[in-house]
């Protein structure tokens, strides 16, 4: 009963999945109850589309389906600081690379910053640029000023990485929720 939408074809024209959404229609915070979340249900058979609500799921599986909890934690994984020039970098944690003070990361500004060859937060921690990726990523190492792991500076320092759409200030205090809203 509960499906997803299958492209059976070799060429799919992006642009018929382009829509107008008013940006007063995009949520700014998740749902106070989470199971209130509203779930869109499809009917394979009948391509039947219903609305509930997330808690009334069982109502929609077959006998005997099985589900998995994700307990993984998503990490503040947003750091800011400074290149030499004292232009502002902010740079996204995506993955360690071969040791725990090297990380994969976004950069931004990429460009400028790889040109600098590093960045950090007086009092924080250094970074060193070492490359380029492929995906427009870099290879950054991390120099904290404290004994602790990348991971533990991106929990003290960092903020929780928001999808572009869900606008936030610097200083707003929803920040704070969002840390524990946007866990999985």
């Amino acid at each position: 009963m509960v499906g997803c939408f299958c492209i059976h074809t070799k060429t799919v024209k992006i642009d018929r999945f382009d829509y107008d959404l008013p940006p007063e229609r995009i949520a700014q915070e998740p749902a106070a109850q989470r199971d209130a979340s509203r779930l869109m249900v499809v009917d394979r058979k009948t391509r039947q589309v219903t609305h509930s609500s997330f808690a009334e799921i069982g109502d929609f599986l077959p006998a005997n389906s099985r589900f998995f909890r994700n307990n993984a934690a998503v990490l503040k994984a947003r750091l800011f600081g400074q290149r030499p020039t004292g232009g502002k970098v902010e740079c996204l944690l995506l993955q360690p690379a071969e040791d725990a003070l090297t990380w994969w990361c976004l950069l931004k500004p990429g460009k400028k910053t790889l040109q600098a060859g590093r960045f950090g937060m007086d009092g924080e921690y250094r970074a060193e640029v070492l490359e380029m990726g492929e995906n427009g990523n870099y290879k950054v190492r991390f120099r904290p000023e404290r004994d602790e792991s990348v991971t533990e500076l991106s929990e003290r320092l960092g903020i929780m990485p928001l999808p572009p759409y869900i606008e936030r200030e610097e200083q707003d205090p929803r920040r704070e929720a969002d840390n524990e809203r946007y866990q999985t």
